[in-house]
């Protein structure tokens, strides 16, 4: 690089000052001149448009196209030919890459040890130069950070990686769209350009790729931190500064601040801080997984119907909403040939098979059916009635057209799927025994399962996200010897941060379309964790806790025997009021809920119950 003026040429290469910068006399009396022309080679140097440890950014003219470029440097000269070559084969092979949010250099060289790319960035700007102090508004951000992930993703799939993801190295149009520049242009410091940090020619290459491409992650989720609130993570501009100062090198902790000027939706602020988070079993392990949590907020934002929700529906309409339980859908079917008088029988088999059962209640709740009922009628929860409204052959065919166990899902997905309908029928059973009296133990016993539905449907159509899910809420080990473990996240957060949607507002969304009212809507509502539980003001309000405390206590099961008892308490501590229940008399509700397997004695006791005031 040559200039007119050598302090210049300092600023520019800091690692790499010229012999006439050294030589140069002081000349104090040397009249003001003119701001020096800096040039590297052919090009004259215009704006410095961002730097890091690795690599720098400038806008430049060549006057040999008459044009504009970009022009992406390493920041250590590569004296030796063979780290130069190296550098270059790295270099024009991510080059050949062929994406829509991936930018094609234009040239690629080396001049005076110093490689670069070039690329024309006509009619476009770099992130940071865009996002500002303000920030950039949520749909914006989050549109930009997605593009850029499925250029990461579609790099990283080819084994190649940035290893200096950058804001200066988004070109981001007018219109919105996005290409990524700057591919293994990054020499890593520490080597001096000796050997390349992360290339893919040295031992234990894949893991190198693996590697790289979660860092790339990383710095993605650190920009699109700088994105929404317009500030720099750690008040560093450099990502690769502020990688080294979180876990495993560091100890500091990057999180969006409730004060921005543009708003940041829960969802999204839950996918935004698991990307950036302390914990590195907690972060995005690939481009593709932080592309579909943004995604899935973005569609699931603009459009209640879409993102996945639509994803969901639209694999309930080819496989199911669940398989049919093992031998359940054979017998109720030819249960249903028999006479009228095995109803009970019937019903019983209907309510162990939770994929009959939810079959039924949506062809009885749908909007066409309930239209042809009596005026005024409310939603159906009671199976006795579906099969007396579907009949006998409707019953059968319902049976019939169920996906047989397990569906398209492998062995370890169903074994999950099992252990989550075994649950939610515990639950159930368990919300049967701790009805008061005068509630209807069927009613009760379908209200306990439809506040399950989004979770039994996320194991089935999306297993690869519910096991993320768990991951995420599992607890995390503790950073040293003897120190407790790290809580891990609550369900709400762990299903924003991968699917960018409640579980809960899934299984919302599958009742209404099923027909179910606003009323309805809101039984089929956990009561929050956080929040006390005080009072019934109508017997819905009594319904929704019986439900709530039901599945709470079934969730329990899965805790360490020293904890079980102190979270009994505080769950009966939160239900006494409306339930009049203590913690001995839920721990043998819970006992006698785990005894029975079959819902038979769900409507062996009907002695007490009455109408259920939904049906």
């Amino acid at each position: 690089m040559t200039e007119c003026h050598s302090r210049s040429n300092a600023a520019v290469m800091p690692s790499a000052p010229t012999q006439a910068a050294q030589a140069a006399p002081a000349a104090p009396t040397a009249p003001p001149r003119a701001t020096p022309l800096r040039t590297f080679g052919r090009f004259r140097l215009l704006r410095l448009l961002g730097k890091s440890e690795k690599t720098m950014a400038w806008l430049v003219a060549d006057p040999k196209t008459g044009k504009d470029l970009m022009l992406v440097l390493p920041r250590v000269q590569l004296t030796e030919a063979t780290a130069a070559q190296s550098w270059a084969q790295a270099v024009r092979k991510a080059s050949r890459l062929q994406h829509p949010h991936i930018a094609v250099a234009s040239e690629i060289g080396v001049h005076e040890g110093w490689p670069f790319v070039a690329y024309d960035p006509s009619e476009v700007a770099t992130l940071s130069d865009r996002v500002g102090k303000r920030g950039l508004p949520a749909l914006e951000a989050v549109g930009i950070a997605c593009q850029a992930l499925q250029g990461l993703a579609y790099a990283h799939d080819a084994g190649i990686g940035h290893h200096d993801l950058q804001s200066y190295l988004l070109l981001v149009t007018d219109q919105g769209e996005v290409r990524l520049a700057g591919l293994e242009v990054a020499v890593d410091v520490a080597t001096d350009g000796k050997t390349r940090g992360v290339s893919g020619v040295e031992n234990g290459a894949l893991r190198a790729q693996r590697d790289a491409a979660e860092r790339d992650v990383l710095s993605l989720g650190l920009v699109l931190h700088h994105a929404l609130t317009g500030q720099h993570a750690l008040d560093d501009a450099d990502v690769g500064h502020v990688i080294k100062r979180l876990p495993p090198e560091g100890n500091e902790v990057v999180r969006l601040p409730w004060a921005t000027v543009q708003p940041i939706p829960d969802v999204l602020r839950a996918i935004a801080n698991r990307a950036t988070d302390r914990q590195e079993r907690q972060r995005y392990r690939n481009a593709r997984t932080l592309e579909r949590a943004l995604e899935g907020w973005l569609r699931s934002d603009q459009n209640s119907e879409a993102g996945p929700l639509a994803m969901l529906l639209e694999r309930m309409s080819s496989v199911g909403m669940l398989p049919a339980s093992p031998g359940g859908a054979e017998r109720a079917a030819r249960l249903a040939l028999m006479d009228k008088q095995r109803t009970n029988e019937l019903a019983a088999v209907i309510l162990d098979d939770l994929a009959l059962t939810f079959e039924l209640l949506r062809n009885v709740n749908n909007a066409q059916l309930r239209g042809a009922q009596a005026s005024g009628a409310g939603p159906v929860l009671a199976v006795r009635r579906a099969v007396a409204m579907l009949g006998m052959d409707g019953v059968r065919r319902a049976a019939l057209a169920l996906r047989a166990w397990p569906g398209p899902l492998a062995d370890a997905p169903s074994q999950e799927l099992a252990k989550t309908i075994a649950r939610v029928k515990r639950a159930a059973r368990l919300a049967v025994g701790i009805r008061p009296a005068g509630y209807d133990p069927e009613v009760v016993y379908i209200l306990t399962v439809l506040q399950n539905i989004g979770r039994l449907v996320v194991q089935y159509h999306c297993a690869d996200e519910a096991q993320q899910i768990r991951r995420l809420m599992a607890a995390v080990p503790a950073d040293k010897p003897g120190e407790p473990p790290q809580p891990g996240m609550s369900e709400e957060s762990a299903a924003f941060s991968v699917l960018g949607v409640d579980i809960e507002a899934i299984g919302l969304a599958i009742a209404k379309r099923w027909g179910m009212d606003d009323e309805l809507l809101q039984v089929l509502r956990r009561w929050p964790s956080t929040a006390p539980v005080r009072t019934a003001e109508n017997d819905n309000d009594v319904l929704r806790s019986i439900a709530s405390c039901a599945n709470e206590l079934a969730d329990l099961e899965a805790l360490p025997a020293t904890q079980l008892a102190p979270a009994m308490t505080r769950v009966a501590q939160r239900y006494a009021r409306i339930l009049h229940l203590g913690p001995k008399e839920l721990q043998a509700a819970m006992q006698a809920a785990a005894a029975t397997t079959t819902a038979d004695a769900v409507l062996a006791d009907t002695t007490h119950a009455s109408a259920a005031p939904l049906e």
